[in-house]
């Protein structure tokens, strides 16, 4: 499996994400995924199924090989709620320790100092082994760089070809920070997309696999997420294969071409 290096630490390039699945679905998904080579399980507090997750990982019989990312969720950042969040998270995925642990969204409400502190606490006591952000603006970046007395090694954001999230992947470019796409695929927008499926056939791979590498090609990390065993072998194949230069700059001006900006409107509301 390829990875990306950010401060020292080797992030799988291609991920598992699992928003939305629960249950034994879910675990049976996860641990499927580690079987046929999947190296990076992403999960999140808000998801409310780290334990699904644990249990997905602890299947597969090869916690050692899998990096698990999970993320503490906005409402619980001030730090007394952030360490017991953490070491719930723990309990629930059946770890001894979260390989990343990342700040799911900023929270206005909490000084960002304050809650950085806390994060530089869990990985200075072990309960993590690195930490990073989610959903950080350039200038979040910039502010938490300073603030943070431990590296922070990547910023997880939406990022596809139909996104201009340029400003954000030089910004962590310039920081050391890895960029950790969701959502990689547009939410299934990529299906249909022309201009992906007229570089597909050309490659024989589907739309969402050009898609993904689009990104995969630039370092950029994805985390597609699926419900269908069948999507997972696909999504791992996105290394595959190269896009020319002439077809990345084809697909760099999808967002040029009516793409969407940053839609921060689904965003956690503080009020």
């Amino acid at each position: 499996m390829q990875a990306v290096e950010a401060k020292g630490f080797s992030i799988p390039i291609v991920g598992l994400g699992t928003w939305a699945l629960r249950g034994r679905d879910c675990a049976r998904l996860v641990e499927q995924a580690i079987r046929l080579g999947y190296r990076h399980i992403d999960t999140a507090q808000m998801y409310d199924n780290e334990a699904d997750v644990g249990e997905g990982v602890q299947a597969s019989g090869l916690r050692a090989e899998v990096m698990v990312t999970t993320k503490v969720q906005p409402t619980l950042l001030a730090p007394a709620d952030l360490e017991r969040s953490v070491k719930q998270s723990l309990v629930k995925l059946r770890l001894e320790t979260i390989d990343l642990l990342l700040i799911h969204w900023p929270n206005p409400r909490v000084p960002l100092a304050e809650t950085l502190g806390a994060m530089a606490k869990m990985k200075r006591e072990g309960y993590a082994r690195q930490i990073g952000v989610s959903n950080f603006t350039v200038a979040l970046l910039g502010e938490a760089n300073k603030l943070s007395s431990e590296p922070l090694v990547c910023n997880q954001v939406e990022c596809h070809p139909f996104l201009d999230q340029d400003k954000v992947i030089a910004a962590c470019r310039k920081a050391g920070m890895a960029v950790v796409a969701y959502s990689p695929i547009a939410r299934g927008g990529a299906k249909g997309d022309k201009l992906l499926e007229r570089i597909g056939k050309a490659h024989g791979k589907t739309a969402a696999q050009v898609c993904l590498r689009w990104l995969t090609q630039q370092g950029i990390v994805v985390i597609p997420r699926t419900s269908k065993v069948e999507r997972l072998e696909e999504n791992l194949a996105n290394v595959e294969f190269d896009l020319a230069d002439a077809e990345m700059k084809e697909i760099a001006g999808l967002a040029r071409r009516g793409g969407r900006i940053v839609d921060w409107s689904w965003s956690p509301k503080w009020d």
